[in-house]
């Protein structure tokens, strides 16, 4: 299953004139796709005549699969050593001009050995974790404190495409539109809370759900605002939708666990807001327009924040980084996790609730959205 590396003496960097395939590696996770998504986007649109084939988690591929224009190769990650014979089985006939190796781990890595090419383009050294670099033969530019955003645009930049295009339209079919208007409220404007981040060892990211109940109660008594929970199936998150529904005065809508990612993006796309700490849905949010109130103090939002919602961010993460380490942000590595499970705790109702009022009382923001134009 294993290919040697095609020579590359006469397969330079940045390409003088577009390439006719370009090969993408980005599993996952949700967010991480939906900011690959904006430099695919940005290569479709400089050079619509490159044929793009994305391999992408299953998953992944439930969200943006469905987008025109770009073959999606599945790798089903739960299947194993299988998952690796299907996609040596659906690659080993071709090749392509280049691989933009976009993600850092080694699944990923050993998947991009079954991809014919000269050009293996991955992470600079610094940033080519799990071994990256040695499945490269070229690197994109190191560039220090970047957002994952911008750093992942570093593989168009190094194709010679210098433009950054922050497009995603993500296809809605009509299916998804109609569950969401089974349970939106119809009568009023709503505010998405997402309470639940992926989770990972030894990094806390989730606020707590008394907090939560106090801003959905805040947004129905100041501003007659409807709540709708979502997240996954996860027994914490369903948990977690319980436990705030309980402390309500005023009943969310919780469809946590009830969506697949079509329904919460349309979902997403209708309300006025997001709050979310770092996790996909608030990336989800960026690529449809809506703001993000990010909760962020154990990871920089400078880095994985929502990226056009830096304004509405509460970032308590300088703070929780200084009490942990003795530092500054400025004197540790970029990136660094705050590992208190207490941490979320620095994070008060006041914080949320000033942010809402800042954000719901913006002129833009007093009309309701249309459910039919959205």
């Amino acid at each position: 299953m294993t290919q040697s590396l095609i020579p590359t003496s006469n397969n330079q960097l940045p390409f003088k004139q577009p390439p006719d395939s370009l090969c993408i590696i980005r599993l996952s996770a949700v967010g991480d796709v939906c900011h690959t998504l904006a430099v695919v986007r940005t290569i479709q649109s400089h050079w619509p005549q490159t044929k793009l084939t994305w391999i992408i988690g299953k998953l992944e591929a439930s969200l943006v699969g469905d987008i025109p224009g770009i073959e999606f190769i599945i790798f089903n990650k739960s299947g194993g050593w299988r998952a690796y014979k299907k996609l040596h089985q659906q690659l080993r006939s071709r090749t392509f001009d280049a691989l933009l190796h976009m993600q850092i781990s080694i699944r990923s890595s050993l998947a991009s050995r079954l991809v014919r090419t000269p050009i293996r383009l991955g992470f600079d050294r610094a940033r080519a974790k799990d071994y990256q670099w040695l499945f490269s033969n070229h690197k994109i530019n190191a560039v220090k404190n970047q957002h994952v955003l911008d750093g992942l645009f570093g593989f168009a930049e190094t194709l010679g495409i210098h433009e950054k295009r922050l497009r995603w339209d993500i296809p809605i079919p009509a299916e998804a539109r109609q569950y969401a208007d089974q349970y939106l409220p119809r009568s009023k404007r709503f505010i998405v809370i997402s309470p639940c981040s992926s989770a990972r060892f030894r990094n806390w990211r989730n606020w707590h759900a008394e907090g939560y109940a106090a801003v959905c109660n805040y947004l129905t008594e100041h501003f007659n605002c409807a709540t709708v929970l979502t997240g996954g199936p996860s027994t914490l998150e369903k948990e977690y939708g319980t436990a705030i529904s309980e402390l309500c005065q005023h009943t969310p809508v919780n469809l946590i666990g009830k969506t697949n990612l079509k329904q919460l993006l349309t979902i997403i796309a209708q309300a006025k807001a997001v709050i979310s700490p770092d996790s996909g849905p608030a990336h989800m949010a960026t690529t449809v327009g809506t703001p993000v109130i990010g909760l962020y103090v154990t990871s920089n939002p400078l880095r994985t924040g929502p990226y056009l919602s830096q304004e509405w961010v509460i970032n308590k993460y300088p703070n929780a980084i200084q009490e942990e380490s003795g530092n500054t942000v400025d004197n540790v590595s970029w990136g660094t996790r705050v590992r208190d499970p207490e941490a979320m705790q620095r994070i008060s109702v006041e914080d949320v609730t000033a942010k809402l009022d800042e954000l719901l009382s913006a002129p833009q923001n007093q009309p309701v959205k249309s459910n039919e134009n959205n």
